[in-house]
This record gives structure tokens, sequence and C-alpha cells, in this order.
């Protein structure tokens, strides 16, 4: 079965998704919108196939499609999901689900309410690290687990391939790290151990920018708990030197380590070793594997996506962070 696709937003991530989907044999992209007129044109260019919108409600109403996927900036996705849970259409939504916590848990109840299926790509539902790590939990390799420690930090924020969409992800009112970047380990951290508390948290943000905006946090730093279970944040951003991510649970027996998004160390004490060396290419994997189970969340079968409700959860921590 093919899901037929509209997308809003033909960014880095609308691109990507449509790059992805175009390959899946479950999905099949027949519409799409953007509001910059060239990267419609290279869209176009690329997948003459896929019917370029006159608006974002024009793709959303595009009578074949069934799903319609938004990779829009956060403030623009409740407008786009409303209308396509009124046309009857499943909801495939970029994190952070939104900015602003009236409106977003006015989405999910909506959500509830029409009946569609809604789903949130935090890349890491899916991963191949993810099962592994929920492998190891769920049979005690690890012993008690002791803590988890999060660490970010970026050269320079947009990142190089974000620079196209920096008018707003350098910005505080709808960008910044935590809410691109750390929602996906606070998901993570939930997904894995249950319901976090933000405990404590000191956030620091640049002077304005010339024209009047607030720019984004530049360093964070948070304690949260799972239950007993402490969980911290350290993120920065600026000077030389490869970006880091780093998610670590720490275990009496035995700690893995994910790293650069899909990759995985192990330890028993010793040095870290790479586990996953049976896969060619996780990152790839895991593109697959999240859209395997997003195809089977719009085809009513059991999935491994996160829902609005479990992004309303993360966004609820990561507002509470940032207004610390």
């Amino acid at each position: 079965m093919s899901h037929q696709v509209s997308i809003i937003g033909l960014g880095v991530m609308g691109q990507r998704m449509l790059t992805n989907m175009t390959a899946h044999a479950q999905f099949t992209v027949v519409a799409a919108w953007d509001p910059d007129a060239k990267a419609c044109a290279r869209t176009h260019e690329r997948f003459p196939s896929v019917r370029i919108a006159d608006s974002a409600a024009d793709a959303i109403a595009d009578p074949s499609s069934t799903v319609v996927y938004i990779a829009s900036p956060p403030i623009a996705h409740r407008e786009h999901a409303l209308s396509a849970f009124a046309q009857g259409k499943s909801v495939f939504c970029e994190k952070p689900l939104g900015v602003d916590l009236t409106a977003s848990t006015e989405l999910v109840k909506a959500a509830d309410t029409f009946g569609c299926v809604n789903i949130v790509n935090f890349s890491l539902a899916c991963a191949a690290a993810t099962s592994e790590v929920e492998r190891q939990l769920a049979s005690n390799e690890l012993g008690e687990v002791i803590g988890v420690d999060i660490r970010l930090h970026f050269s320079q924020w947009p990142r190089a391939w974000q620079m196209d969409a920096s008018s707003w992800l350098s910005l505080r009112a709808e960008g910044g790290f935590a809410r691109e970047v750390l929602s996906h380990w606070l998901y993570l951290t939930e997904r894995l151990f249950g319901e976090a508390v933000l405990d404590a948290a000191h956030v620091s943000y640049p002077a304005a920018a010339a024209h009047g905006d607030a720019l984004a946090e530049t360093h964070l730093l948070a304690q949260l708990s799972v239950g007993k279970l402490p969980v911290t944040v350290a993120g920065s951003i600026g000077g030389a030197g490869p970006d880091r991510i780093e998610y670590t649970v720490w275990g009496q027996q035995r700690s893995c380590r994910i790293y650069d998004w899909n990759k995985l160390l192990v330890s028993n004490g010793a040095s870290w070793q790479e586990a996953l060396t049976h896969l060619a290419d996780p990152r790839e994997t895991g593109y697959t594997l999240q859209l395997d189970n997003a195809a089977a969340a719009f085809s009513g079968q059991q999935h491994g996506m996160p829902t609005f409700d479990d992004a309303l959860r993360v966004q609820v921590l990561i507002e509470a962070l940032l207004a610390s």
C-alpha cells in the first residue's frame, strides 16, 4: 500500500523527507509547497512528478493525498495540522510540535477529537541505536542505571547546512538548539525511562540582534529526573572544533552512549567499543525504519512513532527550561 503525501515546507527537512519517501515503496509524494519560489523550482527540477501547489492550503487539499507532512517553521505547525485534520487526513509533523503551550495543547485535543493519525518526526524513535539500548535495558545487561548525561556542542548555530533557515532558527521566538536538537534526546529519555521532571536549569542568551530580535540560547545547563534517576544536560555554542552530540546511559555493569545520532558505543568499564557493526550505514537504516513505522501508523498497524501527545510532553519540558 502506498500512502499519498502532501509536503508543506521544502527546506532541509522537507527535501530530506521528500528524497527518502520517494525511495520508499510505501510512500508517494503527490504535492508540495514552500513560500520560497526557489525551493519550489529546485524541487520541481529534481522531482518533476510532484505537483508544486499554489499555497499550503492547496497542497493540503490535494484530492489524491491522504497524509500531510509538515516541515514548516514551528509556529505554523498548528495551522497546517488543523487544516489537514479537518479534511480527514493523517499528519506527520516535524518537531517541536509548537512553541506556544496553549496552542499545542489545543492541537493535541483537536487531534483526539478528529481521530486522525498524528505522529511526530523524532528521529530517534525507530533508530537502531535506540532499539539496541532498549534491548539491553530489558535484559538487564546494564545493571542498575544510575544516571543519564546529555552533552551538546555546536561550533555555530544555526549549523552551516541550516543557514537557509537562519531567519527563524537563530531567534529565540521559534529557534535555538534546545527545541531543534535537545528535544530529540528528551523524547528518548521519556521513551526509555518514563516521564521526566525539570528540577533546575540555567540558560544564557546573547544581547538582542541589531534589528531588535532576541537571539536564541547559547549555553544551557539543566537537571531533570525520572523518579530517582538523574538526567543532566549541558549544551553550548561557539569555538573551533567538531560538533558534539552524546547521550550516555550509565549502568553499574555496562554503559551505552549514542553519538552522532545513529552510532552506539558500549563499555563494561574499559574503553568504549563500537556496537551496531553489523549495519553498513546506521543513518540510512534509521531513515528506512522511521518510514516503515510511519507507514504502519498510517495503515492502522502497530508502530513505534511518537504521537502529538508525546511531543507535547517534550515541549512542556523544553519551554520550561528556556524560561529559566
